[in-house]
């Protein structure tokens, strides 16, 4: 980029189930502490961009009702449907094309509010699919879970070791919702068993939660703060429909990585990336991720894991902060691994810090089985 943009503020809830407060409260916290982070104020804001559904929120135009708690009143204002990390490249863009100097980036779901696996039913082929009633969010997980595992030899024990490593890591994270820091692979392959291989410690909880970020124009960035997080590059790919794709790879996610790496000038991810932060929904997902990411060869990715590659304290270390599978409040869960990312690069990242982090990934999703992928290279000065 020409012309860059910083990450120059963040805030995330403490995500959990049936949080106790309303989602107006739960948006205006995140908001102005994110504000108060970056050392500004609303008045400085140009641009504000949301990121909900309304399936997930249960309401029509469901942003008309957040306007005054994401301090939009009065601001130019957009929504971006679903994922944080989206609404992230819009402001970005706002930012890029010399209209708007600061945005502010919001993103939120009260999953406990509308199970957003039942949901993901009326994402599905009206004609064919949703007659037939068999496939859902986790269903379809599970099937591609089996495919990639036989196709890879891949067991469940691998599976397990994926959550074992993030709900560890959460352990140490307070934004957590699932923080387990002796969970055992024994312990996962004995939770609830959903659809096959699919279990409850497989998947990600049901989370509501919220995060916000502040990005810059570089001038009002070095202006705001000595520590910019910059994003160097991005990459955003959908792909088409569940039965129209190959279930085995990621595809979306590896062309959306490639273009983050092109901009950023990245030219082998393994060695020159410090840490990275991905939305992997199911264990399963993470293992592909790493794959679609140019990290290791096709049907490689267990071997990460059975060798500690991305453990906290490994070579590359994947989801320090517990990833998807410790917190996903759907529509927030992308953003919240740019502000995970954000944190590891300032050194901010208390409790599961990596040392000497300057540059990460962060990667966010949405739709059934990683439909659609983006992904963002952030780096230090």
């Amino acid at each position: 980029m020409v012309k860059r943009v910083a990450i120059v503020g963040y805030a995330q809830s403490h995500h959990q189930y049936d949080m106790q407060k309303t989602r107006e409260d739960m948006v205006f916290e995140v908001a102005k502490e994110a504000l108060d982070n970056a050392g500004i104020s609303r008045k400085d804001i140009d641009t504000v961009v949301t990121a909900s559904t309304d399936f997930l929120d249960g309401r029509t135009i469901s942003n008309v009702f957040l306007s005054m708690a994401v301090g939009a009143y009065m601001k130019d204002e957009s929504k971006v449907e679903e994922d944080g990390a989206s609404a992230a490249l819009y402001a970005l863009m706002r930012i890029l094309s010399g209209s708007h100097e600061i945005a502010l980036v919001e993103a939120h779901t009260q999953a406990s509010t509308f199970n957003p696996h039942q949901v993901s039913f009326y994402t599905l082929d009206p004609l064919f699919d949703r007659q037939i009633g068999l496939l859902n969010s986790v269903s379809a997980a599970a099937l591609q879970a089996r495919m990639y595992m036989d196709a890879n030899d891949v067991s469940e024990e691998h599976l397990a070791m994926v959550s074992v490593k993030n709900l560890m890591n959460a352990a140490d994270n307070p934004n957590a919702h699932r923080r387990m820091p002796d969970l055992s692979v024994e312990e996962v392959l004995d939770s609830k068993l959903y659809y096959d291989p699919i279990r409850e410690l497989t998947m990600s909880p049901i989370s509501d939660g919220a995060c916000a970020l502040v990005l810059a124009s570089e001038e009002r960035a070095r202006e705001i703060t000595d520590f910019p997080v910059w994003i160097e590059g991005v990459g955003t790919c959908h792909d088409a429909y569940l039965r129209d794709r190959n279930l085995l790879r990621l595809d979306s996610l590896r062309k959306a990585a490639e273009d983050a790496y092109k901009m950023a000038g990245i030219t082998d991810p393994f060695s020159e990336l410090d840490v990275i932060e991905v939305s992997e929904r199911f264990a399963h997902e993470e293992l592909m991720i790493y794959e679609a990411l140019g990290l290791c060869r096709e049907g490689k990715g267990k071997v990460f894991i059975d060798k500690w590659v991305t453990q906290r304290d490994g070579e590359l270390p994947v989801n320090p902060s517990g990833g998807a599978l410790a917190a996903d409040p759907v529509c927030a869960t992308g953003l919240i691994r740019m502000v995970e990312a954000a944190k590891q690069i300032r050194g901010e990242a208390d409790g599961h810090q990596i040392p000497g982090a300057y540059r990460a990934l962060a990667h966010g999703q949405f739709g059934i089985c990683a439909q659609k992928n983006i992904v963002y290279i952030l780096g230090g000065e």
